[in-house]
């Protein structure tokens, strides 16, 4: 089994998008995660490196992955960290890839 070291998280109101990375960069998880099993999966995740846009609710998952050792990093919602939607329809799961081209999380 592979061990995630980077996850990218895309917090919204009530479905998140989840996407996981190993240390050489091949994806492990991507999935969505409703609001109420958000803890229960970072729970099971060993300690890792978690990134997420800062927004008024990401202080708050912020403070509560703190609590289960995890190592988070909130970013400023710019263009050179978190690629904004382009396309009316496009899909969260993107945005949240720490190996896209706009210099996300693994970066």
């Amino acid at each position: 089994m592979q061990v995630v070291t980077t996850v990218g998280l895309d917090i919204a109101k009530s479905v998140f998008q989840v996407h996981g990375a190993d240390a050489a960069g091949q994806v492990v998880i991507r999935r969505q995660l409703k609001r109420r099993y958000v803890l229960a999966f970072f729970e099971k995740l060993p300690p890792c490196l978690v990134g997420m846009e800062a927004w008024a609710s990401s202080h708050h998952w912020s403070r509560e992955l703190k609590t289960l050792g995890h190592t988070v990093r909130l970013m400023p919602p710019a263009f050179r960290y978190v690629t904004p939607l382009k396309f009316p329809r496009s899909k969260s799961a993107k945005r949240v890839s720490p190996h896209d081209d706009s210099g996300g999380i693994g970066n």
